[in-house]
């Protein structure tokens, strides 16, 4: 038996164990667990903490902003190091390292030493997102039977979700005992989700043959669908940073119809993966990506055309819902594309990642510049947003028809 089929028959037969006896569940624990510690607190958790930082005169408006920006460098960085970080010290042992390494980013902000302080800090606690978002899936999805990796792939990202339904809903109560009480708050919860999903990862795979998986990461359809990923990433941009702004200055709605219609960004982001998992699992995830970049494509600029409330609060949620929602998609689309080999999914999905935080953090820098050069012109942000995943669409749809796969 040739090592790629070995690989695959264990894979195969690892999927079968742990869907019989349940274990995959508690490994999807595990993985939201993380996904919910390095990605939802250690990121979304800091949005509405800005107001706070700025009024305590921890730090000037403009840093303030700055420090929310340097965490999208450092989840960069750590989709990056994180393959390198994986193969010295295990996949399983990295994710542990850094949801420790988050709780304690939370527990060093608790005193504002100085801004260099806070830079590092927030720094790593973004790096401990993108090796989260690389790693996290990689090990507990080749535990799993194909046709539940959709859904078990959503439960691992809903802790995205809950991140931000937590950010718009337990910071304003942490920050009533005050900012130190509430990074402090934040440190807990992250060190206890730690500690409960200690245990429950899986064992890792044995990944081999690492040159020829960098060689087949690059095959033409795997690039085309990092690039929609990426376009994907820029249109999620205009409502991950302008939503609550646009609703309280833009409409003139204030704070609070702001913070409201966060929560059901939240909300969407909880649920999203989910149902996007789910409709993968019944569907294949080739049709389930169409459908999600068509309904991303106009959930991001219906704003523009109507700012009904039935409209905003459509557009929160489903917006909202494929901030995570998307994740479990392309991740399942890639094990689609290369069904065999474990380093070449991890290969693909670390390219994948990497193209995300690329075009992320350029979108958010990027938009930010135009929405000032322009005045405050929120429409024109939708619109580009919109833009982007319709061309990640005719990418897939031509694809298709050219590579000839579904």
């Amino acid at each position: 038996m040739s090592r790629t089929n070995a690989g695959h028959h264990h894979n195969a037969m690892a999927a079968r164990q742990h869907d019989a006896g349940g274990p995959v569940w508690l490994s999807a624990t595990a993985g939201l667990c993380a996904s919910l510690v390095g990605l939802g607190l250690a990121r979304f958790a800091y949005t509405p903490l800005i107001p706070a930082l700025i009024a305590a005169k921890w730090f000037t408006p403009s840093q303030a902003v700055y420090l929310g920006a340097v965490n999208l460098a450092g989840y960069l960085a750590g989709a990056l190091v994180a393959r390198s970080l994986g193969r010295r010290l295990g996949a399983v042992g990295t994710l542990r390292g850094v949801m420790v390494l988050a709780s304690l980013c939370c527990f060093a902000c608790t005193v504002p030493l100085s801004f260099l302080w806070f830079f590092a800090f927030r720094f790593l606690a973004g790096l401990t997102g993108g090796v989260i978002m690389v790693l996290a899936a990689s090990t507990i999805l080749p535990h799993t039977a194909a046709n539940k990796r959709g859904l078990v792939g959503g439960v691992i990202f809903a802790g995205v979700g809950l991140g931000v339904a937590a950010s718009g809903t337990l910071v304003p109560l942490l920050l009533q005992q005050g900012l130190m009480q509430a990074w402090i708050g934040l440190g807990a919860l992250s060190a206890m989700l730690t500690l409960a999903s200690w245990k429950a990862w899986p064992s890792d795979v044995a990944v081999k043959a690492e040159a020829p998986a960098a060689r087949t990461a690059r095959s033409p359809l795997v690039v085309l669908l990092c690039a929609q990923y990426g376009l994907n990433a820029l249109a999620l941009v205009p409502h991950m940073v302008f939503l609550v702004d646009f609703v309280a200055r833009g409409l003139g709605q204030g704070i609070a119809a702001g913070a409201r219609y966060w929560v059901l960004y939240g909300l969407g982001a909880v649920i999203g993966p989910l149902l996007a998992g789910h409709l993968a699992d019944r569907s294949g995830f080739a049709p389930a990506l169409r459908v999600a970049l068509l309904m991303q494509a106009i959930a991001v600029v219906l704003p523009v055309i109507s700012t009904a409330p039935a409209a905003m609060i459509v557009s929160s949620l489903i917006v909202g819902g494929f901030t995570p929602g998307i994740v479990p998609l392309v991740i399942g689309r890639i094990h689609e594309l290369v069904p065999h080999s474990v380093a070449v999914q991890r290969a693909a999905w670390a390219q994948a990642t990497t193209t995300f935080a690329v075009f992320q953090a350029a979108g958010a820098y990027g938009l930010s510049f135009v929405f000032e050069r322009t005045g405050g012109d929120y429409a024109l942000l939708f619109m580009i947003g919109a833009a982007a995943v319709a061309i990640a669409l005719v990418i897939d749809l031509l694809g298709a028809v050219v590579v000839g796969r579904n």
